[in-house]
């Protein structure tokens, strides 16, 4: 048999070749492949020129090694060029044929105009997998990613990554002195959850992503981890706006505060934090405090003033409360949100500021939009990331481990370890857990709580007679004000009605009113059961809960869901 030789070949490639010639029949040697493969390069009008002297073959060229690997039979090649540079792209063609002639080599002409404007060279290679018929079904793809200015391998990265070209990126470098020419290559696979060393990177950096936004406390009611979770990823993501809604402590400020530094450490913003509580503005002080004036604007500006919004260019702007802003106020926020720019008070000239805004309420919107109260344009262009931060009684499973985190916190601030003793802190967490506290101020009655107890504990330790005193002492804070607020006729003239109501004793208007202060607090018609009959559900045999409530409220011709309005 006559052998024949080829710069840059190998043993395998030379089997290969004469199989395919027909000058040699090995079947062991012929490569089964499923599919066919295509790869898809940019012609190197530097690298793979070489000359057309015999000495090119003693140079590593990238489209040519492309077709050179012993372990890769590259069926077609795709070969992108501009129209002047035809003839390299023949002689590319002419060398392949030697090397590899199992590849079909088909041009693609292409005109990026300046290969280094990111706008023409994207466009040109977008039109490209636009008009190119791929048979993904048929064909493997790979994206060559060697060749090329470093314009044109980032536009094929992120058609690759879109899946505008269907295939992986793959990437060729020259060999070292035993291979030159050949040299190596490497392909990238675009779904990252393969390579485990980088996704598991990515997984525990979005953990203590959402850990920090948690302030490390392990909380454990599921919905508001899920919150959280989505929450970090939108913060790193995205710079549009976010409304921030729950009741009064339930914890915005400090939410919004680890969102900003978060985001700072990612990079993701440079400027300050601006957080304003729109409850204190009023008049022309609203204007000038978030919006700024010019001298003379007003009857007492003396000096001009910048304004909050400029204060957080580049920033993170927080409008608690922005319910308590007035109209005229609401209508110059959201064209700065949209256009960036605004006019300071008496001033006829713009300002501009980039920031992204938060706002965060315990009011309904909605409602207020309804009665006229509040933009509705407004709150269409704020209400695009909407995160409700549920009081502490929804999330009552979160208590213990909040707790633990404000004796920590207060430790650090007073410098010496406080704990419960045993009995103290099951007696404290009894009580806390119980229908008995309602948290009017959600996570600050906790906060207070534990100074109190901390501030008063002898040795830093937390005993029963001070969880007892405590305890009364909660019960009165959360009953002053609350007199007029219980009122068992007006509670029962709501839910029956007038005349119904009149027909009604005084004692089961207290017994239907009660019912429907702890079924308004309950999850479902089984916890409100469990909380109405704690005491003798032990000693029944079935404690069917719900079927007891449910016949109670029967008596009244009423249901779960009344109640729960």
């Amino acid at each position: 048999m006559q052998t024949k030789y080829f710069y840059g070949l190998h043993s395998y490639r030379n089997a290969y070749l004469w199989y395919w010639t027909g000058e040699m029949i090995d079947e062991g040697i012929a490569k089964v492949k499923k599919n066919k493969t295509c790869a898809i390069s940019i012609l190197g009008t530097n690298l793979d020129r070489r000359g057309r002297s015999a000495k090119r073959w003693d140079k590593w060229r990238p489209t040519i090694a492309l077709c050179q690997q012993d372990d890769l039979i590259i069926d077609t090649l795709v070969l992108l060029h501009e129209s002047n540079f035809r003839r390299l792209a023949e002689q590319v063609k002419e060398d392949i044929a030697l090397v590899s002639p199992e590849t079909e080599v088909h041009f693609y002409e292409v005109d990026f105009r300046d290969p280094w404007d990111f706008e023409s060279v994207y466009g040109q290679l977008f039109d490209f997998s636009q008009q190119y018929q791929f048979y993904p079904d048929e064909e493997e793809y790979l994206i060559h990613i060697t060749t090329g200015t470093h314009v044109a391998q980032i536009c094929l990265y992120l058609l690759t990554e879109t899946h505008y070209l269907p295939g992986k990126l793959l990437q060729t470098s020259p060999g070292g002195k035993d291979n030159p020419t050949v040299g190596s290559y490497q392909t990238i696979d675009l779904d990252l959850s393969k390579y485990d060393q980088i996704a598991s990177r990515f997984n525990r950096e979005r953990v203590k992503g959402i850990d920090y936004l948690k302030d490390g406390i392990e909380t454990r009611n599921t919905k508001f981890n899920q919150m959280i979770a989505q929450l970090e990823q939108v913060s790193i993501l995205s710079e549009e706006p976010m409304l921030i809604t729950g009741p009064t402590g339930a914890g915005k400020t400090q939410l919004v505060k680890r969102i900003y530094q978060l985001k700072k450490h990612r990079g993701q913003i440079s400027g300050g934090l601006v957080i304003v509580n729109c409850a204190t503005l009023q008049g022309d002080k609203a204007m000038s405090t978030l919006f700024g004036h010019k001298k003379g604007a007003f009857t007492g500006a003396v000096d001009g003033r910048n304004g909050l919004l400029l204060e957080a260019n580049e920033g993170l702007l927080f409008l608690d409360e922005i319910g308590e802003l007035g109209i005229d106020e609401q209508a110059m926020l959201l064209r700065a949100i949209e256009e960036k720019c605004y006019l300071p008070l008496g001033s006829d000239k713009e300002i501009a500021s980039d920031f992204q805004l938060v706002a965060g309420t315990n009011l309904n919107l909605n409602k207020m939009v309804a009665e006229g109260k509040f933009r509705e344009d407004l709150l269409a262009r704020i209400n695009l990331w909407n995160y409700q931060l549920p009081s502490l009684k929804d999330r009552i499973e979160d208590l213990e481990p909040n707790l633990d985190y404000e004796l920590e916190k207060f430790a650090r601030k007073a410098g010496h370890m406080v704990s419960f003793n045993k009995a103290a802190r099951e007696k404290y967490l009894k009580f806390a857990v119980s229908a008995e506290a309602s948290w009017r101020a959600n996570f600050r009655d906790l906060n207070s709580s534990v100074i109190r107890m901390a501030t008063l504990s002898s040795g830093g330790r937390i005993s029963e007679k001070l969880v007892e005193e405590e305890i009364v002492r909660l019960k009165l804070n959360w009953s002053e004000g609350q007199t007029n607020k219980f009122d068992p006729v007006v509670i029962v003239r709501n839910l029956l009605g007038e005349e119904r109501s009149e027909s009604i004793d005084l004692f089961d208007k207290y017994l239907l009113a009660g019912v429907n202060e702890i079924c308004k607090e309950s999850k479902s018609m089984a916890d409100a059961g469990r909380k109405l009959f704690g005491v003798s559900r032990l000693n029944k045999k079935s404690t069917n809960d719900s079927h007891r409530l449910k016949q109670v409220l029967a008596k009244f011709e009423l249901v779960f869901e009344d109640l729960k309005e």
